[in-house]
């Protein structure tokens, strides 16, 4: 299950530093593409705020 990056994402990119995929695009919310995404959880756990959850 791929993850999502809500509303309160502050657009510091170190959700797309952590990527090991490079599943992550910058935006507001940056955005994370459901069929590169390989479900690591890397991003979450990079995010400073938990805005990243799964979907």
């Amino acid at each position: 299950m791929p993850h999502f990056i809500g509303a309160d994402c502050i657009g510091c990119g170190s959700c797309k530093a952590e990527c090991p995929v490079d599943a992550i695009t910058e935006g507001t919310p940056y955005v994370i593409d459901p069929d590169k995404c390989i479900d690591c959880g890397a991003c979450a756990a990079g995010c400073p705020v938990s805005c990243i959850v799964q979907k």
